[in-house]
């Protein structure tokens, strides 16, 4: 297993919900992290807090990553800041609730958007400085719903079954490279978007329960540090879709 220690990180979304738990698990295994929210200032500064109470760096960014600008910003304040990027958690994304015949093409367009095109741009604006080291760690945050469908919407079903493509995609053309690309696909994990989603039934899960966000940010460090898995899935979902 790699260490973490004097690596940077990224994990876009992450003042709050999964993307938080996952930037403090980072940092806790060793990482310096930069914080990306698009709205919730405060938030995201009481995360990298936190990080600076652990005694490791930390930066809070506003960026709106399905932007190339927005991009290009985080990309630099962390270089910048904190040095090139080894780690990317691609976790950025939204859920609106739609069922058939409820979501407009507008409405398509700005999920797809938000939680696919953010995960391509932020992939490879990071790229270039992993192929330069020879080690990388790219980690799509996706849902159970890319293999179920969900209870979101359409939209965001694709979205996300999009980033398990990608995540292919990257993983075979980049393996010899000392770079891994892998998914995490949870599902009910107890989040304000979780709780919000009035279609969400526990019922569903087999072990009887919502996730913690914690199930989930254990195993982002663990495809931090391991060199060997690439281009898989890793289901963390209390056995609602079994693989």
């Amino acid at each position: 297993m790699d260490s973490l220690h004097g690596k940077t990180a990224i994990v876009t979304g992450s003042s709050r919900g999964i993307g938080r738990d996952i930037a403090l698990a980072l940092a806790e295994a060793g990482a310096d992290v930069a914080i990306n929210y698009c709205h919730s200032e405060q938030a995201g500064l009481d995360v990298r807090n936190d990080i600076l109470e652990m005694g490791q760096r930390a930066i809070a960014v506003q960026a709106d990553v399905s932007t190339p600008l927005g991009v290009a910003h985080l990309l630099h304040e962390t270089t910048l800041h904190l040095g090139h990027v080894s780690i990317l958690v691609n976790n950025a994304g939204i859920a609106r609730v739609q069922r058939i015949g409820e979501a407009s093409e507008d409405d398509w367009d700005y999920v797809l958007t938000q939680n696919l095109k953010s995960c391509f741009l932020m992939t490879e604006a990071a790229l270039p400085a992993m192929r330069e080291r020879h080690w990388g760690r790219i980690i799509n945050l996706s849902s159970v719903a890319a293999q179920i469908g969900g209870v979101v919407g359409p939209h965001y079903a694709a979205s996300k079954a999009g980033m398990h493509g990608l995540t292919h995609y990257y993983a075979r053309n980049l393996a010899a490279e000392g770079i891994t690309v892998n998914a995490i696909a949870p599902a009910l994990i107890e989040t304000d978007m979780v709780m919000a989603n009035k279609f969400a039934n526990v019922a569903n899960i087999p072990v009887g329960r919502l996730g913690k966000v914690d199930e989930v940010s254990s195993v982002a460090v663990l495809l931090a540090q391991n060199g060997y898995i690439t281009g898989q899935t890793l289901n963390v979902n209390g056995g609602w879709y079994m693989s």
